[in-house]
């Protein structure tokens, strides 16, 4: 009986962690530098987990500094594991083009390059209408043209480990002002590349991740 009754216990955990596994979706954004959109998405109300990586090209299993060389057709991209009983595709998408410059072909603020433009990546026909319908808005809000394009999504490749939580990692790197921790390092990027100004300017109290008494 005992037997039974562990065997029971095994199996229900075993269906409730299948059963959330199976409550996590994903959504795939490129928006410049991944440790920004990492710091930005994994604020929100119903994201677990933002993952940076490479998505978009054509090399299988390509490193840092392949993708930003060029070359490689990818994107600095993140992906967003989140709950949709929480927060929404509609809604992160949303956030998403309210926390870039979606007008800028050329890149993302100070960070030049194919790699580092915007894009959205969609799995599904409902996924790529959500995606017109909120960059239609977008366009609309902002009354410019919306360059960011929204693609078909491939194999993504994880970053390297020390790009993840980047904002939040307490180790020492060496910078121009001398050695900081990631955090500070982060913070100091952010605000010399000049990415809250941009999507203040865009935005104005739209924009969700920004400090706007700052």
């Amino acid at each position: 009986m005992t037997r039974f009754f562990t065997t029971l216990t095994a199996l229900g955990f075993a269906l409730a962690a299948t059963a959330a596994q199976a409550d996590v979706k994903t959504a795939t954004f490129a928006g410049g530098c991944f440790w920004c959109v990492e710091s930005d998405f994994e604020s929100v109300r119903g994201v677990s987990e933002v993952v940076s990586g490479y998505t978009g090209g054509t090399v299988a299993n390509p490193t840092y500094k392949q993708v930003v060389r060029g070359g490689t057709g990818h994107y600095e991209a993140a992906e967003i594991r989140y709950d949709d009983t929480k927060v929404s595709y509609a809604q992160l998408l949303d956030l998403f083009f309210r926390s870039v410059d979606p007008t800028d072909a050329g890149g993302q603020f100070c960070d030049r390059g194919q790699s580092y433009a915007t894009a959205i990546f969609v799995s599904t026909p409902a996924e790529r209408a959500a995606a017109e319908k909120a960059k239609a808005e977008a366009e609309a809000k902002l009354g410019q043209t919306i360059v960011t394009p929204i693609l078909d999504a491939g194999p993504f490749y994880e970053a390297e480990d020390y790009h993840q939580d980047y904002y939040k990692q307490t180790a020492l790197v060496l910078t121009r002002f001398g050695p900081k921790s990631k955090a500070e390092a982060y913070k100091a990027y952010r605000k010399a590349c000049g990415r809250d100004q941009r999507i203040r300017q865009l935005w104005g109290n739209d924009a969700p991740f920004v400090d706007h008494a700052s």
